[in-house]
């Protein structure tokens, strides 16, 4: 039986989703628990709905005579279909492989060879036929009813036949899911789940997250990340609460604003975006002025975060990567209280968070959930032990050696610090420290932080191996392109000035320089959960980065 790092014995049942899906659809069938807009008009799939549609994939997955334990992909962005086609894989007795739906090529062909994937059900893409084309002939395709592809079934044809009647159970030491990293270097890695690990993270994540059966959640961060699949879509199914789906990017705010979350999960990049969005209609300086009047200051945060569609959240959290200290404080001054949280695919998300929200703890994630053990290896490094912890990488022994400590600690490649009361601070990744050409190391994740304060920036990667001094890559916000060249000059300038007055000698910046194009997902210079690819970056930069330049802020155009 798991127990909590202070030795206390946790005696909640573990229960798979499957036995949770057999007690709504017997105690709760008619109840709306998935709601999908389709071209601007809301579907809603009830218990009973989403248990028929899953019997009847397992039924047809019975009829191919795979091999027990086969492997089959989603490849989707997030939509109804995507949970139930999770619950009919595992009725089956198959193993889910998740794809990022903005995966390249290479991954998309390296993912479905590693894992001997016998069955691709494909989704809702942006790119829906370039995205198709990744996956080979050999490889029989469900198509979902968002596309016009020709597949090897259609989602209404692969569904035509009658659900199985019985009610599998499944072992909870079988192997549920393996899900690859979406890693900013190397190709991906295979993080193998069981029922056992990747559950329990999901249900003691209701009681860290109070998530209740009448809770309302978006769902729209890729499924295919270990956060949503966790947090979202798996704990739903021991919570009921309702979940929501995004129709598009365009309709993001429509959608959200219909569904008006209880709880609301983003990441830094979205936070910020709101607020680029909101100080595009209201500059800094009247909504200071505003918040500062008794009465209007109340209704100003109400119409700001009813905008936003996150006004009956009772809840906010970020994750991911870190969030700007500086962007968590501005939204608590419209009464947002942004906590965050920290995990790792390996960890099956569940590793700290900061709740209830501190703002004293702000730059912190946390403290460690219920149930899990950290501790700083004499490096710093951020050590985790808990009943979630992966069973290893698919078919990849070594790795998996290298990854764990031999008292069965996960090594996370995180450096950091823990403060009297337990809570932690990421301090950089021990990956991504630098050496300088005069022998220092630099960290840095602390000095990008300080940059990012300043909201005309939106994206920064500090770098200079082997130069004289570090230098900082940067890309405009939005609402920054709309200042003239010497205005950001001057702003630039101030915060270098800033940022280097709080440095020890060998980390202050030489320069700053400022790129045209934004770093996304479709150049390659992010990962499906909008990470820097610094290696990437790097190398593409090589020649620019190791320029000298007189001027302490470069445009590139």
């Amino acid at each position: 039986m798991p127990q909590d790092h202070t030795g206390t014995t946790m005696t909640t049942e573990l229960k798979t989703p499957l036995e949770m899906l057999y007690h709504w659809e017997q105690t709760a069938g008619n109840q709306i628990y998935l709601r999908q807009p389709i071209n601007g008009v809301l579907k809603n799939f009830t218990w009973n709905d989403v248990g028929s549609q899953a019997r009847k994939i397992a039924a047809r997955l019975r009829a191919m005579e795979l091999e027990p334990g086969s492997r089959i992909c989603i490849f989707s962005k997030n939509c109804a279909e995507w949970f139930i086609i999770d619950l009919g894989i595992m009725l089956a007795g198959h193993v889910s492989v998740p794809i990022f739906p903005t995966a390249g090529k290479e991954t998309v062909e390296y993912v479905l060879q590693h894992a001997d994937v016998k069955l691709v059900f494909v989704g809702k893409f942006d790119a829906a036929e370039q995205s198709f084309s990744y996956i080979p002939d050999s490889i029989p395709t469900v198509v979902l009813p968002y596309h016009d592809l020709k597949g090897t079934y259609t989602w209404t044809d692969y569904l035509n036949i009658e659900a199985i009647p019985d009610n599998p159970k499944r072992d909870l030491d079988d192997l549920m899911t393996i899900i690859y990293t979406s890693g900013s270097t190397g190709q991906p890695k295979g993080v193998m789940h069981s029922y056992a690990t990747i559950c329990w993270a999901a249900q003691n994540s209701l009681h860290e997250l109070s998530v209740k059966n009448n809770d309302r959640i978006m769902s729209y961060l890729p499924l295919a990340h270990i956060t949503e699949r966790v947090i979202i879509e798996l704990s739903s199914f021991y919570s009921s609460a309702q979940i929501a789906f995004v129709e598009s990017l365009d309709s993001f705010t429509r959608d959200v604003a219909a569904h008006r979350p209880t709880l609301f999960i983003s990441v830094p990049r979205l936070w910020t975006k709101f607020q680029m969005g909101v100080l595009a209609k209201m500059p800094q300086k009247k909504l200071d002025l505003l918040l500062k009047i008794p009465i209007l200051n109340n209704v100003i945060r109400k119409k700001i975060t009813s905008a936003l569609g996150i006004d009956q959240a009772r809840a906010w959290a970020s994750g991911s990567a870190p969030l700007a200290p500086a962007t968590i404080r501005w939204f608590a001054k419209l009464g947002v209280n942004i906590s965050e949280g920290w995990g790792m695919t390996e960890n099956a998300a569940f590793g700290t968070a900061q709740l209830p929200f501190r703002a004293d703890k702000v730059g912190t994630i946390g403290k460690a959930y219920t149930g899990v053990d950290i501790r700083l290896s004499e490096e710093a490094e951020i050590q985790v032990k808990a009943p979630c912890n992966m069973l290893g990488y698919y078919l990849e022994p070594d790795k998996t050696a290298e990854t764990f400590t031999e008292d069965g600690y996960l090594r996370t490649g995180d450096k950091g610090e823990i403060d009297a009361e337990g809570y932690v601070r990421i301090t950089g990744r021990l990956k991504e420290i630098f050496k300088t050409a005069k022998g220092k190391y630099v960290v840095p994740a602390p000095i990008e932080a300080k940059i990012l304060e300043n909201t005309n920036i939106e994206q920064v990667c500090v770098t200079g191996n082997n130069l004289p001094q570090p230098i900082a890559l940067m890309v405009l916000s939005e609402e920054a392109a709309k200042h003239s060249q010497d205005q950001l000059r001057e702003s630039f300038s101030a915060t270098l000035e800033q940022v280097n007055a709080t440095l020890e000698s060998h980390m202050r910046l030489d320069h700053l320089v400022v790129l045209k194009e934004e770093w996304s997902i479709e150049n390659e210079l992010l990962t499906p959960t909008l990470k820097v690819k610094r290696h990437v970056l790097e190398e593409r930069f090589k020649d620019l980065i190791e320029s000298s330049h007189a001027d302490k802020v470069v445009f590139v155009s």
